[in-house]
């Protein structure tokens, strides 16, 4: 697909071609995730009718169990011997029919009451292990393609573009073909049982994603190229890794901010229902959310080319309190919520952009720091994931678990005052204190971009020594 990719890996330089290519692999896991962060808590409630202290447990679980996959992944993936398809590919086509196959089923409703919480359990903690079987190694080629840091930083703008697209292709899929299919409310008192419509939707929708996982995965397979890496100690990296202090700071300060925009995402679907009384309209929110951010990634890569990117952190993860404190003070109003959720999608881009382009900034100040260390890639990318992923369980165990303790009514037409209270405070109140503490972790973030700078001229200077060396061994080998 790429025929001219191989040169350019080998120079540094990429094709569009191969941008595209690698962008497109990240779709995947954005679509999956978009349509699971937005959607799963309300099916698991108001289409499972599970209740919600067993929906939080399988939500909470499936992700905690990250902590297991993610570092089980990275280690595997470090010791996987070098095939004729490179490291990391097998282990992503591998993974892509049993993933679509396990993401299916989390859609399907079984027909056994009794056997719901164990089949949503196994299915959803399968397929996250699945998934970050793709996206740990994927995440891990960003080191790989190329040498120099304006082309994997033009790669990462591609790749969340891309990725910002899949999230907006996840909500619109999932919340279209779902949204013609609601169910209507039921009045306190009455029996509850979820539509053969409403369920034939979400299998639909989720049939329809899972075409698009194997067409993006196989993209990727045919247009990437494949790149050699060293053996490791694995353990021992872990160490190293860990005990890098920029790397440590990146991650926690993008721990609390991820953790602020997944209470928003998990229960956005839930308050424009019940909150803000758009039942029949949450989906099109959420497509104008998405709909921005997509347009707003180049922007956001111009901006933290020309003023940084620890600046564009503060001024893209801020950019969405006005969104937060708005949508609960500012009286309901369907246009008023279209215009805010619109500025609100700007900082969600920046929220996608920002932490995987800092993080090979990370990388390249532990290679300065350890260059005899070499090979570290797959545990940083692999920790990366698995804090994104534990965000995300936390925010949706925590989340689900307060709406129980609230005393929410499955499909009901109105919920109780406290249930509206607590999802106030799920998407606004603890959002904006979560980004206030992420953003004070960035301040003691050391890599500026002077800092960057001089990583990059002094990375430059060791592979132009590396590569004069090895002319000279082999000249002195030919004479």
């Amino acid at each position: 697909m790429c025929n001219k990719a191989k040169g350019s890996y080998l120079r540094g330089r990429l094709s569009v071609c191969s941008k595209l290519c690698y962008a497109i692999g990240g779709a995947p896991y954005q679509i999956t995730g978009c349509a699971i962060g937005f959607f799963l808590q309300i099916y698991l409630l108001d289409v499972a009718l599970l209740d919600p202290f067993y929906a939080s447990i399988i939500l909470f679980v499936g992700r905690a169990w990250d902590a297991i996959t993610d570092p089980t992944v990275g280690f595997l993936v470090s010791r996987s011997p070098w095939t004729r398809f490179g490291r990391m590919m097998p282990w992503i086509v591998l993974s892509t029919p049993f993933a679509v196959l396990c993401y299916f089923l989390i859609w399907y409703v079984p027909s056994v009451d009794q056997g719901k919480v164990v089949w949503y359990l196994i299915f959803y903690c399968s397929f996250q292990t699945l998934q970050t079987c793709f996206h740990v190694p994927y995440s891990a080629l960003t080191m790989f393609i190329s040498t120099e840091q304006k082309e994997r930083d033009s790669a990462t703008a591609y790749r969340m573009t891309v990725e910002v697209l899949g999230t907006l292709i996840g909500t619109a899929v999932q919340g279209q073909i779902v949204g013609m299919a609601n169910a209507p409310c039921i009045s306190s008192g009455k029996d509850l049982n979820s539509t053969d419509l409403q369920r034939n939707a979400y299998m639909i929708a989720s049939g329809v994603i899972c075409s698009i996982y194997v067409v993006c995965a196989m993209v990727l397979f045919l247009g990437t190229c494949r790149v050699r890496t060293e053996p490791m100690s694995f353990f021992q990296g872990i160490r190293m890794v860990m005990g890098h202090g920029p790397y440590a700071k990146l991650v926690m300060g993008f721990l609390f901010t991820s953790l602020a925009f997944m209470f928003l995402e998990g229960n956005f679907a839930l308050f424009c229902s019940y909150t803000l009384g758009f039942r029949n309209d949450f989906q099109n929110i959420l497509l104008v959310i998405m709909l921005s951010a997509t347009l707003a990634i180049p922007f956001w890569q111009w901006f933290l080319t020309k003023f940084g990117k620890k600046t564009a952190v503060y001024i893209g993860t801020t950019s969405v309190v006005p969104f937060l404190v708005s949508v609960v003070f500012v009286p309901s109003n369907l246009i008023v919520t279209y215009v805010v959720s619109f500025a609100a999608g700007v900082s969600v881009a920046a929220a996608f952009l920002l932490p995987w382009s800092m993080l090979p900034d990370a990388v390249d100040d532990f290679k300065v720091q350890n260059p005899e260390s070499q090979g570290h890639e797959a545990i940083f990318y692999s920790f990366y994931v698995f804090f994104t992923k534990f965000a995300s369980g936390v925010s949706l165990g925590v989340s689900t678990l307060s709406l129980d303790f609230a005393g929410y009514v499955t499909r009901g037409c109105t919920q109780p005052a406290e249930v509206d209270l607590t999802l106030k405070i799920l998407v606004s109140a603890a959002p904006i204190v979560l980004i206030i503490i992420g953003l004070l972790i960035f301040i003691s973030y050391p890599i500026n971009e002077e800092k960057r700078q001089g990583n990059r001229k002094i990375l430059n200077e060791q592979r132009e020594n590396e590569i004069d060396s090895e002319t000279d061994s082999t000249e002195l080998n030919v004479v």
